[in-house]
């Protein structure tokens, strides 16, 4: 078996007395588009700033293309790219200028006008950075990142705070990117984005791994439950609810009681006529077939974006 690309031991990173990164383990393969999906402040971000070499670890190992980001700093910046989760350049930089800016700090560069090309800036070639849309911004963070044909691609929540259309936009890009086996880690805390882009995920929370593998192989985890919310006109008891027959586990998240139920149709009559002899009523009920929100649930009792 080759050698990861990409390897964390027990990573720790702490602000004082807050410890956000509190064991991070990891490993990426050469050519893995690479998942850390988690909410805001699970310790994802400073867990990827270690790997490029902005922050400085307070514990365990990290090697990035055979460096350590800190003994090696100088030699790590050619070998990786990186789009920050806000990218900030001077308003009144051009498109084209920005490229060149940029490419000039590698020793191995890809000429700026095929990247103009690829990310769809030709036409803003010559615009200031401030005439950018949110998406034109983004692809040009991307365009940027890609400058000097990394070896390992770090996608900090690329898609935050764009809309729709534009982030199926990034996201079809990142999956050109995956077609050409390029190794990509990113972070991100939309469910479908981890579904969508990553070989492998791992679920962070409060600093820690509490999960790792292939989204399938973690959404077989979940038991192979279907997830049913309801909303009721009265509190209900969730213990008495977990009796139900065809019922796995129950939680009250948000003011809505979650269900896992691996027999669906049991779970609903047992349900109505619980709720009957309660002298309750359903307020609403939806079916959702298994995903990475339900492993995050079942391991945190909340939702990821709580």
């Amino acid at each position: 078996m080759p050698n990861p690309i990409l390897q964390v031991d027990n990573l720790v990173k702490r602000y004082g007395d807050l410890e956000a990164v509190r064991g991070v383990s990891f490993s990426v393969d050469e050519g893995e588009v690479f998942g850390l999906l988690g909410p805001n402040g699970a310790g994802k971000t400073s867990t990827i700033e270690v790997l490029e070499g902005l922050r400085v670890p307070d514990g365990g190992r990290v090697s990035v293309c055979g460096f350590d980001p800190q003994r090696n700093p100088n030699e790590l910046k050619h070998e990786i790219g990186a789009a920050l989760q806000s990218t900030s350049l001077p308003e009144k930089i051009r498109v084209a200028e920005a490229l060149n800016l940029f490419a000039s700090f590698y020793h191995r560069k890809r000429k700026p006008e095929e990247l103009l090309k690829r990310f769809g800036l030709e036409e803003k070639r010559n615009a200031f950075y401030n005439q950018l849309s949110g998406g034109q911004k983004q692809r040009l963070a991307l365009a940027i990142a890609l400058v000097n044909d990394p070896k390992v691609l770090f996608l900090d929540e690329p898609t935050a705070g764009l809309d729709p259309q534009v982030r199926r936009e990034i996201y079809d890009i990142i999956e050109e990117l995956k077609r050409e086996k390029k190794t990509i880690v990113l972070t991100t805390h939309y469910i479908e984005e981890a579904e969508r882009l990553c070989d492998r995920v791992a679920i962070v929370d409060h600093g820690k791994v509490i999960t790792q593998g292939t989204p399938r192989e973690l959404k077989q985890s979940s038991a192979n439950t279907n997830r049913i919310e309801v909303r009721l006109s009265q509190p209900a008891d969730t213990a008495a609810l977990k009796q139900l027959d065809g019922v796995a586990d129950s939680r009250e998240i948000a003011g809505a009681y979650v269900l896992h139920c691996p027999r669906t149709a049991p779970a609903i009559v047992s349900l109505v006529k619980y709720l009957e002899a309660q002298n309750n009523e359903l307020v609403g009920l939806e079916i959702v077939t298994p995903s990475l929100e339900d492993v995050f649930i079942e391991l945190t009792g909340r939702r990821l974006r709580d």
